[in-house]
């Protein structure tokens, strides 16, 4: 079924800024006394706000100063200020979206700041997305909440369960499935079971998305 409108997660989804955040929040957490594999540091912290990452650090042993959020987003910009690449994809995804003449909005639990950094260095997509970047942070319902994705849709002025989410986290997914929406999960390194559980249907490339949207 023909979505009525596509909500886009951020990272990981538009941009390629995941491994960068992951890379520098191995070496903080490791300054900080708390050394974990990658893989497990994704399972503990994908998808979480960075006040959330650093609770569950802390909880995992991490001793991160009351400031640590604020003094690590300011180095992460800084990273991604140096370039951050889009999704290989995901403007012919747009495209054809515009084509068929379905709406789309973009839900993230980053800061608007950090959409504008990364979004913003990409005129053809951030031209595209005005208006239409959430931030869960800003409107105080981060994911797994469903109000991210419920607010977007408002904006959209479309009926929840019309949208599509595309996540690639499974708070992401748990929270469109909160929302009554359907979910894509794209997993491109075929890891994406956490969101198949949450009722997400995983694909491993943009070029696939739009035969599971139908368009």
């Amino acid at each position: 079924m023909t979505p009525a409108a596509v909500l886009f997660d951020c990272d990981g989804v538009l941009v390629d800024s995941e491994d960068i955040a992951f890379d520098l929040l191995m070496d903080e957490f490791a300054n900080h006394g708390l050394t974990l594999p990658r893989a497990r540091m994704e399972v503990e912290v994908l998808g979480l706000t960075m006040v959330g990452v650093a609770d569950r650090a802390r909880a995992l042993g991490a001793a991160l100063p009351q400031d640590w959020v604020a003094r690590f987003y300011e180095r992460l910009y800084a990273r991604l200020e140096q370039g951050t690449p889009l999704i290989p994809g995901i403007l012919e995804v747009l495209e054809r979206l515009d084509a068929a003449g379905i709406p789309y909005a973009v839900g993230s639990n980053g800061s608007d700041r950090k959409m504008e950094i990364t979004l913003g260095q990409h005129p053809a997509l951030w031209a595209r997305l005005q208006g239409r970047m959430f931030s869960g942070q800003t409107l105080g319902t981060p994911k797994p909440a469903p109000g991210l994705w419920l607010h977007a849709a408002r904006a959209l002025g479309v009926d929840p369960a019309g949208c599509s989410v595309v996540e690639d986290s499974p708070t992401g997914a748990r929270a469109a499935r909160a929302a009554g929406m359907r979910c894509f999960a794209y997993a491109p390194h075929g890891d994406g079971a956490r969101m198949v559980a949450e009722g997400a249907l995983p694909f491993r490339a943009m070029a696939e998305l739009p035969g599971l949207l139908g368009i």
